[in-house]
């Protein structure tokens, strides 16, 4: 069962959510970003749930590569 909860946050990092989330997006990123410090699960389970979820992993790889290929392109 999921709770509807209203934040305020700053505007810049709404919009900051909002274009590198995406829209519907966002409350699933921070349920992620705040599960563990208010639940206190099993540290290694935690990561294994998160590796079972193939979209997160999938955007987690995408953005890997995109750190990496910045790189590549600063050391030309």
């Amino acid at each position: 069962m999921h709770k509807k909860l209203t934040i305020s946050i700053d505007e810049k990092v709404y919009e900051g959510l909002y274009a590198t989330i995406g829209e519907g997006k966002i409350s699933k990123f921070i349920e992620n970003l705040v599960k563990p410090h208010v639940l206190h699960q099993d540290l290694a389970q935690a990561y294994r749930e998160m590796a079972s979820d193939e979209e997160r992993e999938h955007e987690a790889i995408a953005w890997n590569e995109g750190i990496i290929g910045d790189l590549n392109d600063a050391e030309r």
